[in-house]
């Protein structure tokens, strides 16, 4: 009798996991653990309990396990309504969207959602759908085309204003307008203005920043994150104090950390937003350069396997998907990690299946279900 409730108990995880790809997935799980137990120790004294992160991360499984029995050629026919569905969201945010912190970024439909969040994957999925559709037939303007369906969801995001996400949506759907081909003679002119543009900062930006100079096409708080990335001392009790204490965090954590519960910034309250986007803070605080070594490692296991899946994807349309999806986990990262160690400047990014979140962890586990799902479906789906 036993054997048989084991078989079947079997059986049924089998057939809820079955398609799943495992190195993925133990991948994930590892992450999703590392990030449950931090968020036990940094969510001391926040008003949020580990209920609400297990139903979040819960919610995210989910989500990732029902797209995952999405065959991608269902995705690819709902692109379009998944991004004409976001971008209505996303007018709608703009003219009765609930303003919080100064942004309008959110609107009530009964439940509280942040459409801009959306847009993380359905842009990346207009754009593969639409290369799809123009392969062996592509030409030099469809890069136009290309360029307008990304610049309207990333124009509305940043007006709103929430530059963070409009660049993570920027960065999405230009992995897949690179990886459809963009000639390099288009891409080096914008690195080389870019990389110009940086040296100009590193050395004037000082002294913009000291003479109060208006800078054209940003906000005052854009330019004060900027300027505090130059200089966090200038303003050590303001804008600087999140970069600062963050730096003193991950320092004094030296090799093995503090121990679990033992990280002193975190519990002492030097550390805002110590649950969300500055976990990492609190992470490499109390478990050392030792667990950002694992962290790393396993973030970089993530991307690998994720181009892996992508590279073996049977068409345009799945190859694309699966690389934007994969590299977006790795803007994710670099940027959260980057900010939080004051090599960035300060933007809300929170660090994949480790900081709490509601909206942005069902979309990474949107992303994930998307990987699973060409994995599952790669000899079903026709090139």
């Amino acid at each position: 009798m036993e054997k048989s409730a084991i078989s079947k108990t079997k059986q049924f995880l089998f057939s809820i996991f079955s398609g799943f790809d495992r190195q993925l997935g133990l991948i994930l799980l590892a992450l999703a653990a590392i990030g449950f137990f931090t968020f036990l120790s940094a969510s001391q004294n926040t008003p949020v309990h580990f209920q609400d992160e297990l139903r979040n991360l819960m919610l995210s499984f989910m989500v990732m396990w029902i797209v995952s029995r999405i065959p991608p050629k269902w995705l690819e026919t709902a692109a379009v309504w998944i991004y004409v569905i976001g971008i209505t969201l996303l007018v709608a945010v703009a003219i009765f969207g609930l303003i919080k912190k100064g942004a309008r970024r959110w609107i009530n439909l009964g439940i509280v959602i942040q459409p801009s969040e959306l847009m993380k994957i359905a842009t990346p999925l207009m754009l593969a759908w639409y290369f799809h559709k123009r392969e062996g037939v592509q030409k030099a303007w469809d890069y136009g085309v290309a360029a307008i369906i990304l610049g309207i969801p990333v124009f509305l995001i940043a007006r709103q204003p929430d530059l963070g996400t409009a660049l993570l949506v920027f960065a999405a759907g230009m992995y897949v307008i690179i990886l459809a081909g963009l000639p390099w003679k288009w891409i080096l002119p914008f690195i080389a203005i870019g990389t110009f543009g940086i040296i100009l900062i590193i050395i004037f930006g000082n002294t913009i920043c000291a003479n109060d100079v208006t800078w054209p096409l940003i906000h005052a708080y854009q330019k004060h994150r900027v300027c505090t990335l130059l200089d966090p001392s200038s303003d050590p009790l303001g804008k600087g104090f999140h970069t600062i204490q963050s730096m003193i965090a991950i320092g004094s954590g030296g090799f093995f950390g503090k121990g679990w519960f033992q990280g002193t910034q975190s519990h002492l309250e030097f550390i805002p937003e110590k649950h969300t986007d500055f976990v990492f803070a609190v992470f490499s605080e109390e478990f050392g350069l030792l667990g950002n070594l694992i962290l790393l490692g396993l973030f970089f296991a993530l991307i690998k396997r994720g181009l892996a899946i992508s590279a073996s994807a049977p068409n345009l349309f799945t190859r694309l998907l699966g690389g934007s999806v994969t590299l977006i986990f790795f803007t994710y990262a670099f940027v959260n990690i980057g900010m939080v160690s004051g090599l960035l400047p300060v933007v809300g990014v929170p660090l994949p299946f480790i900081s709490y979140g509601g909206t942005a962890l069902v979309t990474l586990g949107f992303g994930a279900g998307i990987l699973m799902s060409i994995h599952r479906h790669r000899r079903l789906v026709q090139s």
